[in-house]
């Protein structure tokens, strides 16, 4: 049986969270994104601009609240969907009263987990 965790590198910074957070334009990507959904179909659904649209998903990406899954197309080139990529979000202090951020993540299958090293491999070829 395989390894369902996420990898600890994969905690976001706290103030990324919560920049991303306190956007309303992010809090409407995220609603949107239960289920994978294109740029195209972002910026109709959440009526924002196209390059809007990609800032706020950088924005995003970095809390790493929403995730890319790439698709190669039969006839060539690749399609990208986005999706959100956290099941809670918890912001707390410590002890020594310092903030801290948990990400609880949906599981992943296998595939799921070899689509996404195989997508962060294409954005950095």
């Amino acid at each position: 049986m395989g390894d369902d965790s996420v990898p600890s590198g994969d905690t976001p910074e706290l103030q990324d969270v919560l920049d991303a957070l306190t956007d309303p334009d992010c809090r409407a990507i995220l609603r949107q994104t239960a289920e994978p959904m294109t740029a195209n179909e972002l910026t109709d659904t959440c009526d924002i601009s196209r390059s809007t649209l990609y800032r706020k998903l950088d924005l995003l990406s970095s809390a790493s609240l929403v995730r890319e899954q790439d698709s190669i197309n039969p006839g060539g080139g690749r399609t990208t969907r986005y999706e959100r990529n956290f099941e809670d979000v918890v912001i707390s202090m410590n002890e020594d009263n310092a903030f801290s951020v948990d990400v609880e993540r949906p599981h992943q299958t296998a595939d799921e987990r070899l689509s996404d090293i195989w997508s962060t491999m294409g954005d950095e070829i």
